[in-house]
């Protein structure tokens, strides 16, 4: 579904992807691992337009991508969860998801689809349902995360680009959306590169990594080898903190 090869990309002067390639298949859930600042949320604004790349291919679904305004990549079917959920505050919930869809409200058919659409996001989140008409930011943190991941489904996306979407969040929250992500990709097919703090639980859903050093891609494999993997382990795990207070 989508290939990447070697794109670099830059903020100002400062290098910040070096070389990059990675590929997902449909149906995938593939998460992204790195220290702050490794480049993982600047890989994922390069796929989305926002931080084009200077060089380099991006294919989604057979078209390149690279130069293309954000809109129109939304329009091809990819669709980012922004990191910091960055909802629309003023306004309520229902309005968030309905902007989400702009694309659809050209024609009555899109119209008539945003609904069904709208429904299968209250029918993932219920609690959305109940605040439909409150303002977003009035919301928990769990709550307005719930919401970003709504309002990026209203564009019917193939592919959902997730920054951190643990962030902040209680661990019951984060359980809870853990379950929607993999149940987009399980049900729905919805293809699912994944950016996350907590590399365990991520590399624990997925169906592959990558490993992104310093703007570099230094490690991919599947996810069950990664999470063996004692490199992996000792940077990005926490195996030498956990033998520590085993001890």
């Amino acid at each position: 579904m989508l290939k990447i090869k070697n794109i670099n990309t830059y903020y100002g002067q400062v290098h910040a992807l070096k070389n990059v390639s990675l590929h997902l298949l449909e149906g995938e859930i593939v998460t992204l691992i790195g220290a702050n600042g490794a480049g993982k949320t600047t890989l994922l604004n390069s796929l989305s337009g926002i931080v084009p790349s200077k060089s380099g291919e991006i294919i989604f679904a057979g078209v390149p991508i690279s130069s293309l305004a954000p809109s129109r990549i939304v329009k091809l079917g990819i669709s980012q969860v922004p990191e910091g959920r960055q909802v629309f505050k003023p306004l309520s919930v229902e309005d968030n998801l309905e902007l989400g869809a702009y694309l659809h409200y050209r024609t009555a058919a899109g119209r008539a689809e945003v609904k069904k659409t709208g429904d299968m996001v209250y029918a993932l989140f219920p609690i959305l349902w109940e605040r439909r008409k409150q303002l977003a930011g009035t919301l928990s943190g769990g709550e307005q995360q719930m919401l970003s991941i709504g309002r990026a489904l209203m564009a019917k996306p193939k592919l959902l680009l997730l920054d951190e979407p643990s962030m902040g969040l209680a661990p019951m929250i984060t359980q809870e959306i853990f379950k929607v992500i993999e149940s987009l990709s399980q049900e729905k097919k919805t293809t699912v590169l994944l950016v996350e703090q907590n590399a365990r639980a991520a590399l624990k859903m997925a169906n592959r990594g990558y490993v992104l050093e310093t703007g570099k891609m230094i490690l991919e494999g599947a996810a069950a080898e990664l999470l063996e993997n004692n490199d992996v382990q000792r940077a990005y795990l926490g195996k030498d903190k956990k033998e520590i207070w085993e001890r």
